[in-house]
């Protein structure tokens, strides 16, 4: 798989779980920490995102990092 393909299944997940619960960019971003832009970008697969704010969105989510790989 390679990485663009890899930067695009991360942000569907991304975007799922912030629907699934409902949230919004705008709040996302903000207990993470990160602009609602640079979020936005991470969903749609623009950006590859940095292990620090993966880690971060993980916990928020309350998911294992491995989730964003399976």
């Amino acid at each position: 798989m390679g990485i663009r393909k890899v930067q695009n299944e991360i942000g569907r997940r991304l975007k799922q779980l912030r629907l699934s619960n409902n949230y919004t960019q705008e709040y996302v971003a903000s207990e993470i920490n990160i602009s609602r832009d640079h979020l936005s970008n991470l969903e749609n697969g623009k950006f590859p995102v940095n292990i620090k704010t993966l880690f971060k969105l993980s916990e928020f989510y309350r998911v294992e990092l491995k989730y964003f790989f399976e």
